[in-house]
């Protein structure tokens, strides 16, 4: 499970070179932020809609509502903030989305905490030597009371050796030579993609407790001490 992740400033010319990224006029990147949890909204990457070349940075809710849900959001009882990458060509909830509607979220790291109950440690988990990155996602369009709702949700796969110590799973982190294979290929093609990232490229460690708590964002609560 990946319940918060952070991300730190990111410009346009850093998404352009990493995606081709389509610039919006006169809008300035994504402000970082460093509590970014399910039901908040948060910038992914995807196709451009309607057949338009290149890739856009957009705003969803963190919580994927599949195409087919028609009801209140306050009946949506099933949890979606992850999806399974053993699971999602079988799942209902993620079975169109994974094959018609992947997508990109850049972050910088991930908290998980570990411990025993009422004294869990907070750990951040990122990649050595990169500011930002992305991992694996499926977005999905519903149509709730009348207005049409942009969701997404991260896929995680098993923890390498970094990770296994933390927690059971991780987000699936595509290496960026792969960004837009994962995007566009045939959902066939993509399977090999999503397998735990090399540990020797990733690093945890422990932060202030303080992260998972929503008047405390600040990029001081995770840096390593």
């Amino acid at each position: 499970m990946c319940g918060r992740f952070f991300r730190h400033g990111v410009t346009w010319e850093e998404y352009h070179a990493a995606l081709n990224l389509i610039e919006p006029d006169n809008v300035d990147p994504p402000e970082p932020s460093y509590n970014i949890a399910p039901m908040s909204f948060a910038p992914i990457i995807r196709p451009r809609e309607h057949r338009q070349p290149g890739f856009e940075l957009v705003p969803m809710q963190w919580s994927l509502v599949p195409s087919w849900w028609k009801k209140p959001l306050s009946e949506k009882k099933f949890s979606t903030f992850n999806a399974r990458c053993e699971t999602i060509n079988e799942s209902k909830s993620y079975q169109g989305s994974f094959r018609h509607h992947r997508c990109l979220i850049p972050m910088s790291g991930y908290y998980e905490w570990s411990g025993p109950k009422g004294s869990k440690i907070p750990f951040a988990i990122g990649l050595r030597n990169r500011r930002w990155f992305c991992c694996a996602g499926l977005w999905s369009r519903a149509m709730i009371d009348g207005s049409e709702l942009d969701t997404f949700t991260l896929i995680t796969t098993t923890p390498n050796d970094v990770t296994a110590g933390i927690h059971t799973r991780m987000p699936v982190i595509i290496h960026p030579e792969n960004y837009e294979h994962w995007m566009t290929a045939h959902y066939m093609d993509v399977f090999d993609l999503m397998r735990p990232f090399p540990a020797i490229d990733m690093h945890a460690w422990p932060v202030h407790p303080d992260v998972g708590n929503v008047r405390n964002q600040g990029e001081r609560l995770i840096r390593e001490t």
